[in-house]
């Protein structure tokens, strides 16, 4: 009967470091959508009250979903509150998709008749082109796909 117990007991020990490892490993991948948030909210902030690059209106949008991300993904990070993926998922994939149409505009693959941005800053404003690929709307999609992809891997995580 012992050497059941001290079976059981090592069984018991394994799956607590088991669930130790993989909620370290949830709070990681939270903690990286909270830096990529914070790090994209910054650089939005630079380039717009440093180097005073006028947002268009789509920049705008972005920003509505971004900003807010970077308190819910924190507030998250705190009691690693699960049920953070609920409400940050759908703000990334909003931002996503308004990054999309950004880029897609700012390639010329959406025609000019049809953005939004007819009066004040162009959507297709050219401040930053680095190696012809690197510009603000990329930037941002690149940073909404990384959460988006960060946070589904999560909820996946959590669900099983």
């Amino acid at each position: 009967m012992t050497a059941f117990y001290k079976s059981a007991s090592i069984m018991e020990n394994i799956n607590m470091h088991h669930s130790d490892q993989t909620s370290n490993s949830n709070w990681t991948i939270l903690f990286i959508c909270w830096l990529i948030a914070t790090t994209s909210a910054l650089g939005s902030l630079f380039f717009s009250e440093i180097m005073k690059f006028a947002p268009c209106v789509l920049c705008w949008y972005q920003r509505i979903c971004l900003f807010p991300l970077v308190v819910i993904l924190s507030m998250g990070l705190f009691s690693f509150d699960k049920s953070v993926v609920r409400f940050a998922l759908p703000l990334a994939i909003a931002g996503w998709f308004i990054a999309l149409y950004h880029n897609l505009l700012y390639t010329g693959i959406i025609p000019e008749s049809i953005q939004p941005c007819s009066k004040g800053v162009s959507c297709t404003e050219d401040y930053i082109n680095l190696f012809g690929i690197f510009t603000i709307p990329m930037l941002s999609l690149i940073s909404f796909s990384a959460i988006v992809v960060l946070l589904f891997m999560l909820k996946r995580r959590l669900s099983e």
